[in-house]
């Protein structure tokens, strides 16, 4: 009876132990390795649009003595960023809506986010989602660096960088991502036209109103240093671009692959029309032209890479090309220094790409859409702003007259780019 006992505990156990197993198997088997493989694959090609990406296309458009100087920016900003985003940035973002205002504190110090899937992704583990975000929370803030090019101080650039992603991209990211009230209202962006680029662009605009225009603007010469860095950035953003738009579609599925194609598309005819465009409005195509078309392009598909079929892609960037120029004419009429033309590119682009994803998606709505605009461009314009004048108030905002003079290579960092 005895012996009979201990054999039938010892089968309680081993079934119990069974039972575990395979309910941590089956809990397990939610993650697929294909959308793995291309969500890590994505976050790569995403890391790579910033450094070098980003990093050379910013740096090719400005001045000789201030190149080292636009390309710490992103750099800093990468590693400032990733710190924000595990400490509390992704919490804020994708953490338990509040109201649909913000995210909770659950995930602040990446409590509960490991290997098991995530809430939003079933099929990739959370931390993969995670990073996958960060990379987006980073680019945003690092676009906005062409707005005040040559002539923020680096620790004002710090300091902004910290506080921006905080309460302005993560709130913005749950509004629309993490379960707010814009994506409850059936707001469409598939990877970014108002997270990124309108609130980039918007953002853009404050910081160039609030910083002034540079020293000797509209009489100095300030065209870009080197054109090759420009179009290499150009290449590398273009590359990237499919893990950006392809990798939102958080899988390896058929969107990705319509998103990618879509992206491939945009890209080329943005290009086209933005050359057109300047061919007619100036006598020349020009190289620095071409690759501004390329990111007029990339910028205006990507709210609706995943929504749209190949041929209204290429529409869509056709447009991009003509409204992306417009824009850039308009600053030069309107006389305000936004240095790298982020407005024009990400805020117009942004905008456009939305307003189609509202006509052309399956259950799009063009008011919802306007919504989302509206709220995107109040929010980070005033919240910007307001930013900005508290970090002019704790560190100040720009260089002095003599530093930006000399340029932020040398008065910044102590360093020269060319001997």
């Amino acid at each position: 009876m005895r012996r009979t006992r201990q054999l039938l505990s010892i089968l309680l156990a081993v079934a119990g132990i069974f039972f575990l197993a395979t309910s941590a198997w089956a809990q397990e088997s939610k993650i697929d390795s294909g959308d793995t493989a291309w969500i890590i694959v994505s976050t790569a090609l995403v890391f790579a649009m910033m450094l070098p990406g980003l990093a050379f296309f910013y740096g090719g458009l400005v001045r000789a003595k201030n190149v080292l100087g636009t390309i710490i920016q992103t750099s800093i900003i990468v590693c400032l960023i990733s710190l924000v985003w595990v400490f509390w940035g992704y919490s804020l973002a994708f953490g338990p809506s509040q109201g649909g205002l913000v995210g909770g504190l659950d995930f602040v110090g990446l409590n509960g986010v490991g290997l098991d899937s995530a809430p939003l992704a079933e099929t990739i583990p959370h931390q993969l989602f995670m990073v996958f975000q960060l990379m987006f929370a980073a680019i945003t803030v690092a676009l906005i660096t062409g707005a005040f090019a040559e002539r923020m101080k680096f620790t004002a650039l710090m300091l902004f960088a910290v506080l921006w992603s905080t309460f302005i991209y993560s709130p913005l990211a749950h509004w629309v991502w993490g379960g707010g009230w814009l994506g409850a209202m059936g707001a469409l962006d598939f990877a970014g036209g108002a997270v990124v680029h309108v609130s980039s662009g918007f953002a853009a605009l404050a910081c160039a109103l609030v910083l002034g225009v540079r020293k000797g603007y509209g009489k100095d010469v300030m065209t870009p240093h080197n054109l090759p860095f420009t179009v290499l950035g150009a290449g590398l953003l273009w590359f990237g671009w499919f893990g950006f738009n392809g990798g939102s579609a958080l899988g390896a599925n058929g969107t990705a692959v319509a998103a990618l194609v879509n992206t491939h598309l945009a890209a080329s005819a943005g290009a086209i029309t933005w050359m057109v465009a300047e061919w007619i409005h100036r006598g020349k195509p020009t190289m620095l032209g071409v690759a501004s078309g390329m990111i007029a392009g990339l910028a205006t598909i990507t709210p609706a890479a995943g929504f749209v079929t190949a041929m209204p892609s290429v529409v869509i960037g056709l447009i991009a090309g003509v409204v992306c120029y417009l824009g850039v004419v308009l600053k030069m009429k309107l006389g305000y220094d936004e240095s790298l033309d982020v407005l024009a590119i990400h805020g117009f682009g942004g905008i456009t790409g939305l307003l189609a994803a509202g006509m052309l998606a399956e259950g799009g709505s063009v008011s919802v859409q306007l919504i989302m605009i509206g709220a995107t461009i109040a929010f980070c314009f005033i919240g910007t702003y307001i930013i900005l004048k508290i970090v002019d108030v704790t560190v100040g905002l720009r260089v002095s007259a003599e530093e930006e003079q000399e340029g932020l290579d040398i008065s910044q960092h102590s360093e020269r780019a060319y001997t």
